[in-house]
């Protein structure tokens, strides 16, 4: 079994250095500023519970492109890449892959399979949700808030997921993978918010300005899945319509009911961020775009989160919670 990471971002070098690390051939498809520091130094992979491992870099294979990777009748592609690059990568793996082969999507967003099966209908895409956030800085890759990884159920997830837990990539297959990254997005809609703030993730969910404008970003979310039927999966300790009451709680009752989902690394932040930071497009659009889309598919609309689009689309911005508050109408 050989495991091709295509989108060695954050993400990929995680999941793909677990494996590594636990010894299975694994190849990170990347851009050359993200695998030469890997290179050079090999890949430290941690974890906020301690674990500390460098791969080296004889147990690693690089590769530019997914042709370059020579995936084979063994391959299991892991799809890492933004959503952004779904549609390149859709077509990079139908003319690179053969029929049938295994693409896992660990993407951020609820219709990746359905574009990447669009465009390369012969291979076996399968849908997984990363409960996590991950750092990747130079050559060290680190997860810095816990959760399991959740793979939709198929022969190949239920081969796959017992190597992945011995790889200390706590997995599971859930009964309803789509509602589990209906689930996710929710929590997702944070990633704008943490954004705009330009503070650690930690430090903005104590600030009860942004928490209030998660929360509301939410309930409006909640409103227009419940009139398209969707029952969103629970993916943390708190429901998910309990937890837009939480978020609007004050610091000191939030903090007492909140510990898991303040136990986060002191540095992290959102992917969104670092996206803003380096100049690229965000992941906006498979977030509060894809809760604007399902609303206008139910005849609603879904002002806050259109609104949060407008922001992320538009020059960098740095606001407080109380500006982000105002601007939304709060």
């Amino acid at each position: 079994m050989n495991f091709i990471v295509l989108g060695a971002g954050a993400i990929g070098c995680y999941v793909g250095g677990r494996l590594a690390a636990h010894g299975q051939p694994v190849c990170l498809v990347g851009r050359p500023h993200a695998l030469e520091p890997i290179a050079l130094r090999g890949l430290q992979v941690t974890d906020l519970d301690g674990f500390d491992r460098t791969v080296p870099m004889s147990a690693l294979q690089l590769a530019a492109t997914l042709a370059d990777a020579a995936p084979g009748v063994d391959s299991i592609i892991l799809l890492c890449v933004k959503s952004g690059a779904t549609e390149s990568a859709a077509r990079e793996l139908a003319a690179t892959c053969a029929p049938g082969t295994p693409v896992i999507s660990l993407q951020n967003g609820v219709d990746n399979v359905a574009r990447i099966a669009a465009l390369a209908p012969g291979l076996n895409v399968l849908a997984g949700m990363v409960p996590y956030n991950v750092v990747l800085r130079g050559a060290q890759v680190h997860r810095a808030t816990a959760g399991h990884l959740q793979l939709q159920r198929d022969a190949v997830t239920e081969r796959i997921a017992p190597l992945f837990n011995a790889a200390g990539l706590a997995t599971t297959l859930p009964p309803d993978i789509r509602a589990v990254q209906w689930g996710k997005l929710l929590l997702n809609l944070n990633n704008p918010v943490n954004a705009l703030s330009n503070l650690p993730l930690r430090q903005e969910l104590l600030d009860r300005d942004c928490r209030r404008v998660f929360a509301a970003l939410q309930t409006e979310a909640l409103r227009v899945m419940a009139r398209a039927g969707i029952t969103p999966a629970q993916v943390t300790a708190v429901s998910p319509t309990l937890l837009p009451h939480v978020l609007r709680l004050p610091n000191w009752l939030f903090t007492r009911l909140a510990k898991r989902m303040l136990q986060i690394d002191a540095t992290a932040r959102s992917s969104m961020w670092d996206d803003l930071e380096a100049g690229r497009v965000t992941e906006i659009d498979a977030l509060c775009g894809a809760v604007v889309r399902l609303a206008a598919q139910q005849g609603m609309a879904a002002p806050l989160n259109a609104r949060m689009c407008e922001l992320l689309g538009g020059p960098r911005q740095r606001l407080t919670g109380k500006q982000m508050r105002q601007m939304l109408g709060l």
